[in-house]
């Protein structure tokens, strides 16, 4: 028998009888009658002991300790309240249920700790039918969740994950960017979190003396224990990991800087919506220059780059008034743009293609979960199988197949473990086989132990509260919030403050979700005044809206728009205002958005095809979300972007600040250029844009999509992100 199959079988046997003596016993007794024990010497038996009593409260299940005046151990006497191993009662109303049903169903593939999930809801729905065969709801969607790519990535989640409960230092190789180089690392990790599509360790890192996030997907290789010391450093007392989820791009590491951009009035509550938390929002001063009438966004920045980027992102209708050599830097980058974009440009030669140091390793979508301890889905099976013998039935096996996401060969390995629990005791939890395409249970004395919902685990707790963070705001009547509050009280802490934090949307649009999810539920017409970015246009629509789907670009709400008798598919943070109307609709047929398209890869069908230079420098960074159709030998890569409409791709361009170039087709190529020389005409005047026309790709005021850009091609990307 595998040693980690031993141990389980103590672990277990040792709740088991601990409980079913109600009474504190001593070490002796447990040697002597729990299963796993009696067969060792008195030296293994003290070192396994304490081994176990370790890893259980490591899982949450702490063992209560009377202590002799001696100090021995076999005088000792232990006990397991009942309040250290069951949940307490969870009151969630049938509407709750079945929001954390439709979550798990939403997320399940796509999610990293979808598994740890899976026991989770089952635990919190003990007593009632499985939370996977309840019927779908259909007002919320994903398209795209965080996932991890591939088993290996998989893997350090899962590492770092341990070693944040358990405060173990780690030490690991990891590929710096900037430097371009795999260096050794030695980290001190305090805190997992899911932010923008990407996995981060937040933590100290011992070669620099000072607090690091760290990205997964550029941890090389193996991640080891820097000791085996059962801890090895405090928890930090001053640490508050909601700093780094509310921080801007741009905030990242020591700010040491105060930076006063000028935003246009046309698009000042969106960026209100967006960085409210990086900064604040003020009124020009009396005697300010400003380029036209808005507001002044003022943030504190440790990284020029980004902030740069999004600067220019938003052409005339941001400026920066501060500092004055952040602001020569914006000014130099148009120059760099425009003249990169004048003429010919020539590139170096290309070589063979090869593997980018930046590169993460591959696997398939169905290796990426972080998979729960078996030690979990062992007192969920027997939960589940003691349920069954009580009602007199039989249970399915492909059923607990599909509840537990496991293979025939795994159920069978766990019957096989929870049939000899506490065997050594003298007397079984349950006996259970697998007989045809049914298991059949016999109950045994001891089998009340499990008869109850035991505690989430760290790992199921925060995978709970994961899912809910990622998906809870645009639920309808805050049914995922309010579930949320109750497992938090039931748990007795947040697990979001102790290892996994799920950041929140790029932009604050919880207000809108909630409007347009209870129009949803009602079917009610809804009016909404929407921003069409790439065109800086404001148009109002009435809609009929069907559900709310998250893509690569944020939250939309997939409609039948009403001006246009088409479907459309609408971002909710272009969505200025909404007013929900006292007409209701019959909803149509077949309103159901596309999961598999545009959404989650970020392409629009028929879309245009730019070919793209990327500068050395900047080109480790692409590589990270672009495969590289070419690399040159001097370090720059071209890649292949598809785009629906210029003014989108214009935008692009501006937000790599100069780094990147388009070489074809020839008018993409001349929108950036003509862009690019009107904005900087504009800074030179003291001058912004008003009115339509005032994006990047829009010179003399005139939106390109008037000029350059096909009408059909401009309607399709209406249909997608800039909606």
């Amino acid at each position: 028998m595998a040693k980690d199959t031993e141990k389980l079988i103590r672990q277990l046997s040792l709740i088991s009888f601990l409980m079913a003596k109600r009474r504190p016993v001593t070490a002796l007794e447990i040697k002597r009658d729990v299963e796993g024990y009696s067969e060792m010497n008195d030296d293994a038996f003290a070192r396994r002991f304490y081994a176990d009593r370790a890893e259980l409260e490591a899982l949450g299940i702490e063992l209560r300790v009377d202590r002799a005046t001696d100090g021995f151990y076999e005088a000792e006497n232990y006990s397991l309240p009942p309040e250290n191993f069951y949940l307490p009662s969870v009151q969630f109303t049938d509407h709750e249920l079945a929001s954390l049903t439709t979550a798990l169903k939403m997320l399940d593939g796509q999610f990293a700790y979808a598994e740890p999930l899976r026991l989770a809801l089952q635990q919190l729905t003990w007593g009632r039918p499985s939370p996977l065969s309840s019927p779908d709801e259909q007002s919320i969607h994903v398209a795209v969740g965080p996932d991890v790519e591939g088993r290996e990535l998989s893997q350090r989640l899962s590492k770092i994950e341990n070693a944040v409960f358990r405060r173990k230092t780690i030490i690991f190789d990891y590929y710096t960017i900037g430097r371009d180089a795999i260096e050794k690392r030695k980290v001190d990790p305090y805190h997992l979190l899911f932010r923008g599509g990407q996995f981060y360790m937040i933590g100290h890192a011992h070669e620099r003396g000072d607090q690091r996030m760290f990205k997964l997907s550029r941890i090389r290789g193996k991640i080891s224990y820097a000791s085996k010391a059962e801890h090895d450093f405090p928890p930090p007392e001053d640490f508050d990991p909601r700093e780094y989820a509310t921080k801007a791009e741009w905030q990242f590491g020591q700010q040491f800087e105060s930076a006063s951009i000028w935003i246009s009035e046309r698009i000042a509550w969106l960026v209100e919506r967006h960085f409210a938390r990086a900064g604040k929002i003020r009124k020009p001063k009396r005697g300010e220059v400003v380029p036209g009438k808005g507001v002044i966004f003022e943030t504190q920045f440790s990284d020029t780059t980004p902030l740069l980027a999004w600067v220019l992102g938003l052409g005339p209708r941001a400026r920066i008034i501060e500092p004055a050599g952040l602001a020569a830097s914006a000014t130099k980058r148009i120059s760099l743009i425009a003249r990169r974009h004048s003429g010919e440009f020539e590139i170096a030669p290309k070589v063979t293609r090869r593997r980018s140091a930046s590169s993460s390793g591959g696997g398939s979508e169905s290796e990426a979960s972080i998979r729960p301890e078996r030690f979990a889905r062992l007192i969920t099976l027997a939960g589940i199988l003691i349920g069954a013998t009580r009602g007199g039935d039989s249970i399915p096996t492909q059923r607990l197949l599909t509840d537990l996401n496991i293979t025939l060969e795994e159920l069978t390995e766990d019957i096989d473990v929870l049939n000899v629990v506490n065997f050594g005791g003298g007397s079984y939890v349950l006996f259970a086989q697998i007989e045809d395409d049914v298991v059949t249970v016999d109950s045994e004395p001891y089998s009340d132990n499990f008869a109850r919902p035991a505690r989430l685990l760290p790992l199921e707790a925060k995978a709970l509260i994961a899912a809910i963070d990622l998906l809870g705001e645009y639920f309808p009547d805050d049914s995922l919030i309010s579930a949320r509050a109750k497992v938090v009280v039931a748990l007795g802490e947040d697990p979001a403050t102790g290892g996994l934090q799920i950041a929140a949307a790029k932009a604050d649009d919880s207000e809108i979700a909630g409007q347009l999810s209870n129009a949803i539920a009602s079917s009610k017409l809804v009016e909404i005044e929407h921003y069409k970015e790439d065109q800086d246009t404001f148009t109002e629509r009435v809609i009929e809206p069907y559900s709310l789907m998250n893509g690569r670009e944020g939250w939309y709400v997939h409609t039948w728009d009403r001006s246009r008798e088409a479907p459309r598919d609408f971002r909710l943070d272009r969505i200025k205002q909404v007013r929900i109307l006292d007409e209701s609709f019959e909803p149509r047929e077949g309103m159901k958005p596309d999961l598999d398209g545009w959404a989650k890869t970020g392409v629009v069908s028929s879309s245009t095809v730019a070919r793209i230079w990327i500068e050395p420098d900047a080109a480790r960074r692409v590589r990270e979300e672009h495969d590289p159709v070419l690399e040159l030998k001097d370090g720059a890569i071209l890649i292949d972007l598809p785009y629906g409409g210029v003014n989108w791709l214009v935008t692009e361009i501006f937000k790599h600040a100069g780094d990147a170039v388009v070489l074809e087709p020839a008018e993409a190529r001349a929108a950036v250029r003509d862009a690019a020389k009107a904005l900087k005409a504009e800074i030179a005047d003291g001058t912004a844009s008003a009115g339509r026309g005032g994006k990047p790709g829009a010179a003399g005021g005139k939106s390109i999509a008037n000029g350059n850009v096909s009408k059909p091609a401009a309607r399709k990307r209406e249909t997608v992100a800039a909606s």
